[in-house]
């Protein structure tokens, strides 16, 4: 087994374990796929059966040229029921790691990427106060098991979002699981969950670093670069402190902050508007991957810590945008860096096609496309353009 490798600058491509793996039957989100009246357009189900792939996909990775895989542990499957924690899980996380170091890939982990167990969900989620000190048990016993294997540890994948709750949903999940009530991360009340999420990340970093100090542990923010439109002043900058700055500045007492940025938005007199100038990318939106710069000057600037992006990309099956927007969101990066800003990582969302969410597996976002029918991995060239720009190393 190779040793661990700790190079200059993170080069490398996300995933998140319920979009990948498949069959996560315990998860919150599986639930909610099934019942009538769902958003989402379809079911998970297989995904891209990552759970037993996984050594080749990370092979892949590694050949490609990337030096780092971040990917998510699932929580359901370590805590299928509370109390209740699976070593053959552990032990499953732990072969993950071990096939990284095998293949000199340097792995960050996150440990909640948007699913949470279904009893937990039925316990309130994050709107339960009592959540800080379940997601701290939970945070403890994966760093005690596999935690030596770990490089850098995300504890809440955009900690910051949340998707307007669906009421009928939510009720209807909790008559499914025999609860008085059913909270997700992604459908939760915001003015609830969102201090009780800070309060989880707060308490799993300090589990964490009672097993280990040495581990760099943070979480990750979704940031837009918000900008002033032509003949407005100031109001970007009050919008961006509203938004951001209670996340960030809690980040101060974290080793690093991760940013994800998608886009950018504009600000007039009267609330966003279409930009005047710029290209249109994908279903004709807005297409600005200089966002990027912005959105982690920005972050870097309030935090004070170093930032590592941990997700930046676009969907599209037009692969020559894929690559038109990270060359220029990378070179607004590279500006960053010149001009001061402490950014240790570039982290591509995502690695594969995989299960978006509400939308299914109709957005495009991976480097390696994913044939639904056979699992078959057909890597894209904008895979190879990373790799190519990972192994100049010119950042």
């Amino acid at each position: 087994m190779s040793q661990r490798r700790k190079p200059g600058f993170l080069w490398g491509a996300a995933t998140a374990a319920h979009q990948v793996e498949g069959n996560n039957i315990n998860s919150d989100i599986w639930l909610l796929e099934a019942l009538p009246g769902t958003p989402f357009k379809e079911r998970s189900g297989d995904a891209c059966d990552h759970f037993s792939r996984y050594d080749d996909d990370i092979a892949l990775l590694a050949k490609l040229g990337l030096n780092t895989y971040r990917f998510s542990i699932e929580w359901a499957r370590v805590e299928p029921d509370e109390g209740l924690f699976s070593a053959a899980m552990l032990a499953h996380y732990g072969r993950v790691l071990d096939s990284c170091r095998r293949h000199g890939v340097v792995p960050m982990v996150t440990l909640h990427h948007f699913t949470s167990p279904r009893w937990f969900a039925a316990k309130g989620g994050f709107e339960n106060p009592e959540a800080p000190g379940l997601f701290a048990r939970y945070a403890r016993r994966v760093v005690e098991a596999v935690g030596d294997r770990i490089d850098w540890l995300c504890t809440i994948n955009e900690a910051n979002l949340t998707f307007a709750p669906v009421p009928s949903l939510l009720k209807a999940a909790a008559q499914a699981t025999g609860s008085d009530t059913f909270s997700t991360f992604l459908f939760s009340n915001l003015s609830k969950s969102k201090p009780i999420v800070r309060d989880c990340h707060a308490a799993a970093r300090a589990a964490i670093k009672d097993v280990r100090r040495d581990l760099p542990v943070g979480y990750t923010l979704a940031i837009d670069d918000i900008q002033d439109a032509p003949g407005v002043s100031g109001r970007a900058a009050r919008l961006n402190s509203a938004l951001y700055d209670v996340w960030l500045t809690a980040a101060r007492e974290d080793d690093f902050i991760g940013v994800q940025n998608y886009s950018r938005k504009v600000l007039g007199d009267r609330g966003f508007v279409m930009p005047q100038t710029g290209a249109l990318g994908p279903e004709g939106k807005d297409f600005y991957p200089a966002s990027l710069g912005g959105a982690v000057r920005y972050a870097a600037s309030v935090a004070k810590v170093p930032v590592v992006v941990t997700e930046n990309g676009i969907g599209t099956a037009d692969d020559t945008i894929r690559v038109r927007h990270m060359d220029g969101a990378l070179a607004s990066l590279r500006n960053a860096i010149k001009d001061g800003v402490e950014v240790r990582g570039y982290i591509h969302w995502s690695f594969l096609d995989n299960f978006e969410w509400l939308s299914g597996y109709g957005e495009q976002f991976g480097l390696v496309a994913v044939d639904r029918a056979s699992q078959q991995r057909i890597v894209k060239p904008s895979a190879r353009y990373l790799g190519k720009v990972a192994r100049a190393g010119s950042y």
